[in-house]
């Protein structure tokens, strides 16, 4: 349905449920993909299966040498970057009373310092294009918005994504780039599937679809995002959660 041959993406967390429907979707529609993580072995395996315009650019968004060097890396691979998707996260849970500096410092780092670290170098490449096209979006969460006990990091730094990707829209909106979220629900992932089918079951039923999501429901919003038909949604959170929250 839409359009993105000629089109550069980086997706982070590639590795990752989410992370590679995206990566195979933006592939799917034209798109030449950088498929970037922290196991390279993944992400030479999804390149070889993606075939013809997919390319590996390893990184540990922990690492900040590696943050410094990744949109270099992935302009060197692809010639440019049109398309910058930030869906690598990290969880580190626990109660507000007993939550360990680290953690917090650790889940900031991941998701919310890399985040604006890659967004401002792609910023930059875009503008250095001078294609007037652009687009960044950033793979935030239903607990940035309703919270999350136990996650009181992960929630922040999420909600703090939501917020920079609305400064960032503003700056950039007369240069033809948008940045966006998306906010999803629950998804059946590796990471939900460390819960049992009662917990499956009682979450369930505060989704008014009754079921989780796919991954592939948070990449189609991904794709639509990224093409022209977009070119006028910036500074927007798509919530992608089976009705569990209406905003």
């Amino acid at each position: 349905m839409f359009d993105l041959t000629g089109k550069h993406a980086l997706v982070t967390g590639a590795t990752g449920g989410i992370g590679e429907s995206i990566a195979r979707q933006l592939h799917s529609a034209g798109a030449t993909v950088a498929v970037s993580g922290r196991r390279a072995d993944k992400l030479e395996a999804l390149a070889k299966e993606l075939g013809d315009r997919a390319h590996v650019v390893p990184c540990d968004l922990a690492n900040p040498d590696d943050v410094a060097k990744l949109i270099d890396n992935a302009v060197k691979a692809m010639g440019q970057i049109d398309i910058l998707v930030n869906n690598a996260g990290l969880t580190k849970d626990n109660l507000f009373m007993v939550m360990k500096d680290e953690q917090w410092d650790d889940v900031i780092a991941v998701n919310l310092t890399s985040t604006f670290k890659l967004m401002r170098a792609a910023t930059r490449a875009m503008l250095r294009n001078k294609s007037g096209y652009g687009r960044i979006i950033n793979i935030s969460s239903v607990s940035a918005v309703i919270g999350n006990p136990g996650q009181g990091n992960y929630a922040a730094s999420k909600a703090g994504m939501i917020g920079m990707t609305k400064s960032l829209a503003r700056e950039v909106a007369n240069r033809g780039i948008t940045a966006n979220c998306i906010a999803p629900g629950f998804i059946a992932t590796p990471m939900t599937d460390v819960l049992n089918d009662k917990q499956k079951s009682e979450i369930s039923q505060h989704i008014p679809a009754k079921r989780f999501g796919a991954p592939d429901d948070i990449a189609a919003g991904t794709v639509y995002l990224a093409s022209q038909s977009a070119g006028y949604v910036t500074g927007q959170t798509l919530h992608i959660n089976g009705g569990m929250l209406m905003v």
